[in-house]
C-alpha cells in the first residue's frame, strides 16, 4: 500500500517494542528461508524490505525528534530504546543476509538485482555478528551521551548562556577582542569537559577493539572499513591520497593563509583569527531564515524542474528545521524517511555564511535522496559516504551564480570565501583520517598521547594553526568537537574524496552551465547502484586515489581564485 506524503508535524512518533519487532523479523526470516528459487524469494524480499522502510523510518523519526530537543524526556528515552533495539536487528539483518549470501539461486539474485547488492550482503557479514551485540549496544549509549554533551552546551559569555553554534558565530566575528574572548570562553568549556569526552572516547576505542577481535581482525581498522561499506579500495589507497593531499594541497593552503592574515592585517594570527578572510568581515547572508528559503527556492527551480519540485516538497511538507535553538544537537544532516519517500534537512542557522552552505549542501544530499526514493532495491537508494558528498558538495558549487541574491553586497567575498575554504579542508581532512588510523592502530594510547598524536598532525596538515591563548585546546583537543570521530569511524577522508570530485563539476560548470548540470544529474540519479570507483568510471569522472588527479583539480581551482582582488 502507497503511503501518501504528510507533514513532518503529523508523523506518528513510534516507538517499536523488542517484543513486536524480534516477532516480526523472525518470521520473515523463517520466510526467507523456506525460499527455495528467486520467484519465492522476489515475494520474500519484498515483505523484508516493507518491513525494514517502517522500522528504519521510525528509527530516522526518534533520531530526528532527540536532535531538534535533546533536553526532552521523551525524545531521551525513545533514543535509549533504539540504541538497545538496533543491535538487535542488526542481528536479523546478518541471519537474512547469510540466507542470501548462500542461496543455491544467487545468481538468479545477481541477475535481478545487480551483482552489487550481493558484493554489500557479503560485506555486511564481515562487519557485524551476533557475538559482538552488547558491545554494539553500549556503543550506541556512549555516542548518545557524546552528542548529548555537545547538544546541552552552556558557554557563559557577555551575560548570555551560549551553545556550541551560537559562540561559532562569536568566533568569525570582525573585532579580534571578540574573537578571542569567545574562543578563551569555549576554551573553558571544553576543559571542563575535556576529561568526560576523553573517557568516552576511550571507552568507544576499546569496544571497537574488543568488536573486531571478537570477529578475527587484528585490529579496529579492517572493521571499521566495512563498517563504512567500502568494497573498492582499502587503508592502503587511502593512505597513498593523504600523501598527494599533503604534497599538493598543504602548500598551496599555506599561501591562502598567508595572504588572509596579510588581508585582515594580524601579525601573529592564532587559530580564531583564521575565521575571518576579510578585514570587513565575512559575508554575511542577506537576509533572515524567511529570506534564504525563498532564495533558496528561487535557485532550485531555476536549475531545473525535478529541483524546482524537490524545493516545493521540502517546504510543503515541513522537511527543514534550520534555527539553533536550546537543546537542538549542534551541526546540520540530512536523512530522509523511507516510508513517506522524504528528506529531511537539520541546521542551526547562526546568521553566518554556514547558513546558505546548508540549504545548498544537506539540499543537494535531500535532492539526491529525492530523486532515488522510489528505487526498489532499498541498498541503491543511497550512495555510500564518498559519493554522497559528490551530490552535496557539488550543488553548493552549482549556487554560484545565486551568490547575490544569497549574500548581496557580500556576493563576491562569498565566493572567494568559500572556494579557498573547500581547498582549505582538504588538509583538515587528512589529518582527521591519520589520526583515526593511529587511534585504532594504538587502541591502548592514553588520551594524552591522542591529543599529543592531533598536535604532532596538525603540525603536518595545519602548521599554521596556534592555540597560545587557549590553553585546553594548545593540548591538542581541538579533535574532541569533532563528532565524526567519535560517531562514525573513518567517515571524514570521503568529504574530501567527495571535494575533489565536486572541483570537477565546478570547473566544468564554469565552461558549460548546462553541460555541467545535464552530467551532475545523471551522476545523482545513479544513486547507489555501484561503488564509488564504479560510479566515478560511469559518469566519466576522475578517480582521486588515481596519482595526477589531486594536483589536477587543486591547480584548476587555484587559477580561478586568483581572479579575486581582495581589498577589504
Amino acid at each position: 500500500m502507497k503511503v501518501e506524503p504528510i507533514k513532518f508535524s503529523q508523523y506518528p512518533f513510534i516507538v517499536p517494542t523488542e517484543k513486536r519487532t524480534v516477532n516480526k523479523l523472525e518470521k520473515l526470516i523463517e520466510e526467507i528461508k523456506e525460499c527455495g528459487s528467486i520467484n519465492t524469494a522476489s515475494t520474500a524480499i519484498k515483505h523484508w524490505n516493507k518491513f525494514m522502510d517502517e522500522l528504519d523510518t521510525q528509527f530516522s523519526i526518534i533520531y530526528v525528534r532527540y536532535t531538534l530537543d535533546s533536553t526532552n524526556l521523551r525524545n531521551k528515552k525513545a533514543m535509549q530504546v533504539m540504541d538497545e533495539l538496533s543491535p538487535i536487528v542488526n542481528k536479523y539483518r546478518v541471519a537474512y543476509n547469510k540466507i542470501l549470501s548462500k542461496a543455491r539461486y544467487r545468481k538468479d539474485l545477481e541477475a535481478k538485482y545487480g551483482k552489487y547488492l550481493l558484493k554489500q550482503i557479503d560485506l555486511s557479514l564481515k562487519a557485524f555478528d551476533e557475538k559482538i551485540i552488547n558491545e554494539s549496544i553500549e556503543e550506541n549509549k556512549l555516542c548518545t551521551r557524546y552528542s548529548e554533551i555537545l547538544g546541552t552546551a552552556k558557554i557563559p559569555f557577555r551575560g548570555e548562556i551560549l551553545n556550541l553554534p551560537q559562540i561559532g558565530k562569536y568566533m568569525q566575528d570582525i573585532d579580534r577582542g571578540t574573537r578571542k574572548e569567545a574562543a578563551i570562553a569555549l576554551d573553558k568549556w571544553l576543559g571542563e569537559h575535556d576529561e568526560e569526552l576523553g573517557d568516552i572516547y576511550s571507552q568507544l576505542v576499546n569496544l571497537r577493539n574488543e568488536m573486531a577481535k571478537k570477529l578475527g581482525y587484528k585490529n579496529y581498522v579492517e572493521l571499521g572499513y566495512y563498517n563504512m561499506g567500502r568494497t573498492d579500495y582499502t587503508a592502503k589507497e587511502v593512505k597513498k591520497y593523504r600523501e598527494q593531499l599533503h604534497e599538493y594541497v598543504v602548500p598551496v593552503c599555506q599561501k591562502l593563509y598567508k595572504q588572509q592574515m596579510k588581508n585582515i592585517g594580524v601579525k601573529n594570527p592564532e587559530f580564531y583569527d583564521y575565521s575571518v578572510s576579510f578585514k570587513s568581515g565575512n559575508p554575511v547572508p542577506a537576509g533572515d531564515e524567511k529570506y534564504l528559503v525563498g532564495v533558496a527556492n528561487k535557485m532550485y527551480h531555476t536549475l531545473g524542474k525535478e529541483s524546482g519540485e524537490f524545493f516545493d516538497f521540502m517546504v510543503k511538507y515541513e522537511l527543514l528545521d534550520l534555527s539553533a535553538r536550546p537543546g537542538k544537537t549542534p551541526g546540520g544532516y540530512c536523512t530522509s524517511f523511507a516510508l513517506y519517500k522524504s528528506p529531511f534537512i537539520f541546521s542551526n542557522f547562526n546568521g553566518t555564511a554556514g547558513d546558505v552552505d546548508v540549504l545548498t549542501h544537506e539540499g543537494g544530499h535531500a535532492f539526491q535522496a529525492y530523486l532515488c526514493a522510489d528505487f526498489k532495491v532499498p541498498e541503491y537508494r543511497s550512495a555510500g559516504m564518498e559519493a554522497c558528498e559528490i551530490h552535496s558538495m557539488s550543488m553548493e558549487f552549482f549556487a554560484y551564480p545565486f551568490a547575490k541574491d544569497f549574500f548581496g553586497k557580500d556576493a563576491s567575498k562569498y565566493l572567494y570565501h568559500h572556494l579557498s575554504g573547500a581547498l582549505e579542508f582538504l588538509p583538515y581532512g587528512a589529518c582527521v583520517d591519520e589520526f583515526q588510523h593511529y587511534v585504532y592502530e594504538n587502541p591502548k594510547a592514553s588520551h594524552a598521547d591522542r591529543c599529543a598524536k592531533w598536535k604532532e598532525l596538525e603540525e603536518k596538515y595545519t602548521p599554521h594553526k596556534k592555540y597560545d591563548d587557549c590553553p585546553t585546546l594548545n593540548r591538542g583537543t581541538w579533535w574532541l568537537r569533532q563528532s565524526h570521530i567519535f560517531e562514525r569511524p573513518f567517515y571524514y577522508i570521503d568529504y574530501t574524496l567527495a571535494q575533489v570530485v565536486a572541483f570537477q563539476f565546478f570547473l566544468e560548470d564554469q565552461k558549460n552551465h548546462e553541460k555541467a548540470w545535464k552530467h551532475y544529474l545523471k551522476y545523482t540519479k545513479m544513486g547507489g547502484k555501484y561503488p564509488f570507483t564504479e560510479l566515478l568510471e560511469k559518469a566519466h569522472l576522475r578517480n582521486p586515489f588515481e596519482d595526477g588527479n589531486v594536483e589536477k583539480a587543486v591547480k584548476g581551482v587555484s587559477k580561478y581564485l586568483k581572479q579575486f582582488e581582495i581589498k577589504e
